[in-house]
């Protein structure tokens, strides 16, 4: 039971490598660009679950909050998080846990990875839109114009994404007993 939990919480930490190199991974457009984060997050709690993809979430954040560049763009210190972006961030563990328990109670199944993981998208878009309108001092409409309508289409793609290869990914590692089931 022991070497199990702490083969959890070694995946919990590689996972959180993971979300680091995924948020080094962007598509520059023409007004934002898109980075792998979101994707990362999703392909986490997809394989690990709630409770070791939201660790896994929470140590990203906070080794990013301590100063270490694992944020986009190499980025990281309590700047980042306190900036205008700083509730993307912030709503990723949110995300983590609203994508965990869908999953828990409905199943990992794809299309339940998929609904799951749209609602992560959305948990994260809110969070961040919320946070952009008071540190920028922006409408609610330019926040929104801002904040979520150029993440709509790429965030739906990511979120699919990351929960097919997610559900494939975790039936390997169960399959191979590399991953507990939590109860």
């Amino acid at each position: 039971m022991r070497n199990e939990q702490l083969k959890m919480w070694i995946l919990s930490a590689l996972f959180a490598a993971i979300i680091g190199i995924f948020a080094q991974v962007t598509i520059p457009l023409p007004l934002i660009p898109i980075t792998g984060q979101t994707f990362a997050i999703g392909l986490a709690v997809t394989i690990l679950g709630l409770r070791y993809g939201s660790l896994s979430v929470f140590i990203y954040i906070l080794l990013g909050a301590i100063g270490i560049p694992v944020f986009s763009g190499m980025s990281g210190g309590l700047g980042v998080v306190a900036g205008p972006t700083g509730g993307y961030i912030i709503g990723f563990l949110p995300a983590a846990v609203a994508i965990g328990l869908y999953l828990e109670r409905f199943g990992f199944t794809k299309v339940q990875a998929i609904i799951a993981n749209i609602i992560g998208m959305i948990v994260t878009l809110a969070f961040g839109t919320i946070w952009l309108k008071f540190s920028a001092d922006l409408s609610w409409t330019g926040a929104f114009m801002g904040g979520v309508y150029p993440f709509l289409l790429v965030g739906v793609i990511k979120a699919i994404l990351s929960a097919l290869a997610g559900i494939v990914v975790r039936n390997r590692l169960l399959h191979a007993q590399l991953l507990r089931v939590q109860h």
